[in-house]
């Protein structure tokens, strides 16, 4: 039985790593008393799979897991409610559907990541430099000392409304597959705005059809 579990990341978790997230998922399904479906082999280890790894200092209300248990009579609303129970402070669950256990692995069908990035302090002509980005063609950057174009991983960015507290506020749709993935941090590297100054919030993940 697979099912994928939606859910958020907030500010009591934004400095829990990928590995620490994923020890706390198996921790948390743990004490619900559902049965987690462990590989075979020497060394085995829940079945698990996260979407796609959040960086270290984000929050998100898009996060997805994948677990595979062994066969239970208890309704997906059921298995919500506990795990709702049983999830530490900084991880809320919204939604649990079941997949077909027959389908790629989660992190293939990734395609894209919705981003809001609000700036903590005040940028001059914040609009005149988005329309520069985005007018170029091209936008190469160095990642691990190698050079690649950071424009076509660009699919979407826009100013938001600002918050109730009148910060300025940014919407990115940056490509997320596998070996084509833009960074938000590259991207306001690219704008001239420190990442250290913004509090950068994945929306949702986007999925192939």
């Amino acid at each position: 039985m697979r099912l994928r579990i939606f859910f958020a990341k907030t500010d009591a978790m934004r400095y829990t790593s990928h590995l620490d997230l994923h020890k706390t998922w198996e921790r948390t399904i743990r004490r619900t008393g559902l049965p987690l479906v462990y590989s075979q082999g020497f060394n085995p280890r829940p079945k698990l799979q996260l979407a796609s790894a959040l960086p270290l200092g984000f929050t998100s209300d898009g996060e997805v897991l994948d677990a595979w248990f062994a066969e239970t009579d208890q309704s997906t609303t059921q298995i919500l409610e506990s795990l709702q129970r049983a999830a530490p402070p900084g991880l809320k669950v919204h939604k649990v559907t079941e997949v077909d256990p027959t389908k790629p692995s989660l992190q293939t069908q990734v395609r894209s990541a919705e981003y809001v990035i609000t700036l903590l302090d005040p940028v001059p002509d914040l609009e005149e430099r988005l329309e520069s980005r985005l007018s170029v063609s091209s936008l190469p950057r160095q990642r691990r000392g190698k050079t690649y174009d950071l424009r076509p991983l660009i699919e979407t960015i826009s100013l938001l409304l600002p918050d109730e507290l009148g910060r300025s506020r940014i919407a990115m749709l940056l490509s997320a597959r596998e070996a084509a993935t833009g960074r938000p941090e590259e991207v306001l590297d690219a704008l001239d705005i420190s990442a250290e100054s913004t509090r950068i919030h994945r929306s949702q993940l986007i999925f192939d059809d």
